[in-house]
């Protein structure tokens, strides 16, 4: 086992990595950008490097720095988090030029996986299912015209790089074809610096379910079942759940087993999760695959029992992951994620940022809250408004949404806007309480409170 790293990231989930990473008699190193100088995650760790200022830009994006703050300080490893430079191949291989362990995938499997159109041919190769769509880019107007003609309205253009919801359209109609190319092209090349795109049949009120997975250097590839994210804004995840209640035994299994074979058609290592669209007859899609642990990798360590990032840390320094003789894995009980974000629901998720003047998180049974604030902390508006994570979890989901709306009414933050009244207003709602929330149930469920 490594004996100090350094985790490449700040807020909740560096001080995750840290907490995983004492538990397991390693050393930590944090960096941070002048703006959160004195947030908790640079006081827990064992020492803490500054590399530049507020701008992610000019901090959190610069390899250079990062790099020599952990050759400075002796890191043998680089925790890379989620976000920020989690699925960036330079940065992998910056991180091999330097002698120091990249703690996730090889920068040719996040190249490989994170060109959008690259991975869906390479799911097709392995006999995964994907969606009709495109063979690569689509380099005109007129190419898309023809494949839409081809499989017919609705279709969805999607940037070959990056993710987020970006340098996404939907497209209904004919005539809204050409402008919604266009438009996608220039925001997938200003938000990832490259304009590719290609395009998909768009499956109708899907859910988005995704497995999440493990593999070692000794042969080792599992899955830890699958999370259902459905419920968004923006392609941006707000509730997550595991164990998916709209999959039987069957369908778990063979989304497994899909899951598997992607893992093996790259030769993947460290913790990744594979993204699926389950359409409502039930036939499920290949989506994309996350090269990183993911924001609510929690709900399936509730409902496994397994420490994702501590496995993470295993597999990195060459160790086989503890878990692998527990597989394969059933779900025991069931967890949800809320999570709370500095954003006013009433104003279409504006941020909120700002200082927060009163901080009190929920406890008692089956609760399991994920943050980085304390009372008198500030949310930055540089940076993603992630404030905490809510996680609840119980022998079964009428349990679980009966323990969130408690916990959601016992947590208190004030001198901010949160997104805890919109949890809150969904646990009423009858169709996500059925478990039958798709990705449009923000916009079909919720529009009257927004």
């Amino acid at each position: 086992m490594f004996k100090k790293i350094l985790v490449a990231n700040r807020g909740e989930v560096a001080l995750r990595v840290m907490r995983a990473a004492r538990e397991l008699g390693v050393k930590t190193v944090a960096v941070y950008s002048t703006e959160d100088a004195d947030t908790y995650p640079v006081r827990y760790a064992d020492e803490a490097v500054c590399i530049g200022p507020a701008q992610a830009a000019k901090s959190y994006l610069v390899m250079s720095n990062i790099i020599a703050a952990a050759n400075t300080t002796g890191a043998e490893a680089i925790h890379p988090g989620y976000g920020f430079l989690a699925e960036n191949a330079e940065f992998a291989r910056a991180c091999a030029d330097n002698d120091l362990v990249f703690i996730g995938p090889s920068a040719e499997c996040i190249e490989r996986m994170g060109d959008k159109s690259s991975a869906r041919e390479t799911m097709k190769a392995c006999g995964v299912p994907t969606v009709p769509g495109s063979d690569g880019c689509i380099d005109t107007v007129e190419e898309a015209r023809r494949f839409a003609d081809s499989v017919g309205y609705p279709v969805l253009i999607k940037a070959t790089a990056g993710g987020g919801g970006k340098g996404m359209r939907e497209v209904h109609d004919p005539a809204d074809l050409e402008a919604q190319y266009r438009a996608a092209r220039t925001e997938a090349g200003a938000a990832f610096g490259n304009d590719g795109v290609y395009l998909e049949k768009l499956v109708l009120r899907p859910r988005h379910v995704e497995v999440q997975v493990l593999a070692d250097d000794f042969g080792n590839n599992i899955s830890l079942c699958e999370r259902d994210c459905s419920v968004q804004r923006r392609h941006q995840k707000l509730i997550e759940e595991a164990p998916s209640p709209a999959l039987s035994d069957d369908l778990r299994h063979a989304m497994s087993v899909a899951a598997a074979k992607a893992v093996r058609a790259v030769d993947y290592r460290n913790a990744g999760t594979i993204e699926f669209l389950l359409s409502s007859d039930n036939q499920f899609y290949f989506m994309e695959m996350n090269t990183r642990v993911q924001v609510e990798h929690p709900v399936s360590e509730q409902i496994t029992g397994v420490d994702i990032i501590k496995e993470q840390l295993r597999i990195a320094a060459g160790e086989p992951m503890s878990c692998a003789s527990r597989a394969p894995f059933s779900p025991f009980g069931h967890a949800m994620e809320f999570r709370i974000n500095a954003e006013d629901p009433d104003c279409g998720f504006r941020p909120s940022p700002g200082a927060i003047t009163r901080f009190e998180p929920p406890s008692g049974p089956g609760v399991r809250v994920e943050s980085y604030i304390k009372s008198g902390s500030k949310i930055s508006p540089y940076y993603d408004s992630l404030v905490a994570k809510l996680i609840v979890f119980g022998q079964d989901r009428e349990e679980v949404l009966a323990r969130g709306r408690r916990a959601l009414d016992e947590f208190v933050i004030e001198g901010i806007k949160t997104t805890i009244p919109f949890h809150r207003a969904v646990l009423e709602n009858e169709v996500f309480c059925a478990g039958e929330a798709a990705t449009d149930f923000i916009e079909t469920q919720m529009g009257d409170l927004l």
